[in-house]
């Protein structure tokens, strides 16, 4: 998919193996900035070496959603609020706040309070000067999601939110063909002074923190959006612990420990009964963060040259490829010969779906008529969900009966429906009763009209895309029905998907905040192009997941929960997968690792001091 990077090749030629395959500065007196700290005499010494399988997109926290590139830009930049990394359940606490979000009896008013004294790291946008953290700064990086000419992925979320005055602003800028107005006050969307922000709802939500602990809120500074513009994808510049020092697109990325980075100790919390977390907690308690100076990313879609480099001590966390289960932890335990060298593996069921999408404006897989609906129904019948988990994941996921996942509000484990069905006869037997037959006698259904059927199928050029690839042809074949495939950069086809250019693509999503409402938005109709990739709408959907929104958690709120997803069963719009379990392994010399279902700016929290190399 990609090019390896030098480190990358180093270790396969170890390995005697070929390569396979955020506002002006408001009145009143700041204080001043800390002092710069000191780097490490060892720039190496604490270091953590990481692989992602899919290239980043970029790191605009308005602009990006894809799972890796929101691993970068969260630990770049910083949300109000935050996830305690050891609690379980989990747990907010804040961030750059000074305590939780406050809120009134009906839950439509909500403030915090900005610590003073935290900075932007430096930048050529403050022109020498240091650049402190504002309540404005929140304002301003909140209403980026609401400007269209960002194309916010986050925006069909926030809308739902209804921040009084927000969606009018919004509406100015599509209909009065004028610029976003980021001046304009808005009630629902306020600094009250330098380090006060304050929020109003149009309606009460109960959940509403959540949102001030996710990459949308993340403080971003308006001079470096002026500066870098459309380029701002490329200019990532936070107050977190890291920096971008590094970046080859689609290949490497370096971070570097952020100079301007405040005090922070380590004080997160496990519960009592976790021994685990406890002995984490014991080990860091009171560290100053962040513990690397480094970390370096590469991208590697290959799974043999990742496992190899593995094993090669070239990186020091990994998610195991599937291929390599068996290796890594046969019957679901650490390998003998990896815990002999002092390995650590963990285990996490994700907060994640894996789906194919069917674009709902397609002139041959979308529309809502009955023929249209009964060929998608067809499609996902054919297709096993069980052999995939079998056969490719190794076991390690569980069918998907939804689009709602693992470790939210609105799971249940119970929960079945038609999604997760395996039957070629009924595939065959819709495709028969609505007209789509062989009408030429080559052996391959046709449209209703004579038309060929070939479905378009985009996926990724790398070897575990083609296995799904092989795993989709051959169900197809099974039921009569052609599919081609065609390759791209995963990248290149978030941008065809938000144009509506893709029939068909495999593709997955991953929860950010322990509720389902995120995770529906996918089918909301307002939000087409945008959380909505593949452009259902539908009346009765929304107005179902407008009253999911208003709705405090419990039964009825469940239940209307599982309306929703019957709907998206019924019209298959997507076909849900699975829900994966994650297999990940440390090195030995990795401190403090503990995954988290939702916290992706975990960086901090950790250490590494690989072993030096031998020249």
């Amino acid at each position: 998919m990609n090019c390896p990077t030098t480190l990358f090749k180093r270790s396969l030629m170890r390995c005697a193996l070929a390569l396979l395959g955020l506002a002006p500065l408001q009145a009143g007196a700041a204080p001043q900035p800390p002092a710069v700290q000191a780097a490490p005499s060892n720039q190496s010494a604490h270091v953590l070496r990481y692989a992602f399988p899919i290239a980043e997109t970029g790191f605009d926290p308005a602009q990006i959603a894809d799972e890796y590139s929101s691993i970068i830009a969260s630990n770049i930049f910083e949300a109000p609020l935050t996830y305690d990394y050891l609690a379980r359940p989990i747990q907010l606490k804040g961030l750059t706040a000074e305590g939780p979000l406050e809120a009134n009896a009906d839950f439509t008013v909500f403030t915090l309070k900005i610590k003073p004294g935290i900075y932007f790291a430096d930048d050529p946008a403050f022109k020498g000067k240091p650049r402190e953290l504002t309540a404005a700064d929140y304002v301003y990086a909140i209403k980026r999601n609401f400007d269209p000419r960002w194309k916010s992925p986050n925006f069909a979320a926030l809308q739902g939110e209804k921040m009084l005055g927000l969606d009018q602003l919004r509406e100015a800028a599509t209909k009065g063909g004028k610029p976003f107005d980021y001046d304009r006050p808005v009630e629902g969307l306020q600094a009250l002074d330098r380090y006060t922000l304050r929020i109003k709802l149009e309606q009460p939500n109960p959940r509403f923190a959540h949102n001030l602990a996710h990459l949308s809120a993340a403080a971003v500074a308006r001079e470096v959006v002026e500066l870098y513009g459309d380029q701002i994808m490329a200019h990532p510049v936070g107050t977190g612990p890291f920096k971008l020092s590094d970046w080859r697109r689609s290949s490497r990325m370096v971070l570097a420990k952020n100079p301007q980075f405040r005090e922070s100790y380590y004080d997160e919390h496990p519960n009592a009964d976790d021994a685990a977390g406890q002995a984490i907690a014991q080990q860091m308690k009171g560290r100053r963060l962040p513990l690397l100076d480094r970390v370096e990313v590469s991208i590697v879609s290959e799974s043999q040259p990742l496992w190899l480099a593995f094993l090669g001590d070239e990186f020091d966390l990994i998610a195991v490829p599937y291929a390599y289960v068996g290796l890594a932890a046969p019957g679901g335990k650490l390998a003998p010969h990896l815990a002999k060298r002092g390995m650590n593996l963990h285990k996490m069921p994700l907060s994640d779906l894996v789906f194919t999408y069917f674009n709902m404006a397609d002139a041959m897989v979308g529309g809502y008529t009955p023929e249209r609906v009964a060929l998608r129904r067809a499609i996902a019948l054919a297709y096993d969900n069980e052999e995939e988990i079998r056969q490719l994941r190794k076991r390690l996921a569980v069918p998907a009966q939804g689009i709602v996942v693992p470790n939210t509000f609105g799971y249940q484990a119970d929960f079945k429906t038609e999604m997760s069905e395996h039957s070629p006869a009924k595939a065959r037997a819709l495709l028969d009763l609505y007209g789509y037959v062989d009408k030429d006698g080559d052996g391959w259904r046709d449209q209703p009209d004579g038309k060929p059927l070939v479905l378009e199928f985009h996926t990724q050029p790398d070897h575990d895309s083609r296995q799904y690839n092989e795993l989709w042809k051959k169900h197809m074949d099974a039921i009569g029905v052609r599919i081609e495939f065609k390759a791209a950069n995963w990248p290149e086809q978030l941008k065809m998907a938000r144009a509506g250019k893709l029939m068909m693509w495999m593709l997955s999503q991953t929860a950010t905040k322990p509720d389902a409402q995120d995770l529906l938005a996918m089918g909301y109709g307002p939000s087409i192009g945008e959380d909505n990739l593949v452009r259902f709408e539908l009346p009765e959907y929304d107005r179902l997941f407008e009253q999911i929104k208003a709705l405090p958690d419990g039964p009825e709120r469940q239940a209307l929960i599982q309306r929703a997803l019957r709907l998206l069963t019924v019209y298959m719009p997507m076909k849900a997968h699975v829900h994966r379990i994650s297999l990940r392994l440390t090195q030995p010399w990795v401190q403090g690792y503990q995954p988290h279902p939702f916290l992706l700016g975990f960086w901090r929290f950790v250490d590494s001091t690989p072993p030096a190399k031998q020249p």
